[in-house]
């Protein structure tokens, strides 16, 4: 008879062998938002959720939209570097939780 596991010791395995590489690239990207992004970004985004090859991320308010569109092609470029291929084709960004 085995012993009781607490089911976050394996919750995470399950979900990204449930998951396509794009859908587990988000999970990746939370871990390592700061690294890509920088900081300062960081602090006011956050990674919501991909669609496709699109990521969501939430910003804290109008002006991070606007300042961020100018860097997405930045952002898009650190990502798919880091991960050593195409998990981002383009971001869009939104108000939400941060």
């Amino acid at each position: 008879m085995k012993k009781p596991v607490h089911i976050g010791s394996f919750i995470n395995e399950v979900l990204f062998s449930c998951r396509s590489e794009v859908e587990n690239g988000i999970f990746e990207i939370w871990d390592m938002w700061a690294s890509l992004v920088g900081e300062v970004i960081a602090n006011d985004s956050r990674p919501a959720a991909f669609k496709k090859k699109i990521l969501i991320v939430h910003v804290s308010d109008s002006a991070w939209i606007q300042q961020l569109q100018f860097l997405k092609k930045d952002m898009i470029k650190s990502i798919n570097d880091f991960f050593g291929k195409t998990l981002v084709e383009d971001i869009k960004f939104k108000i939400g939780p941060v």
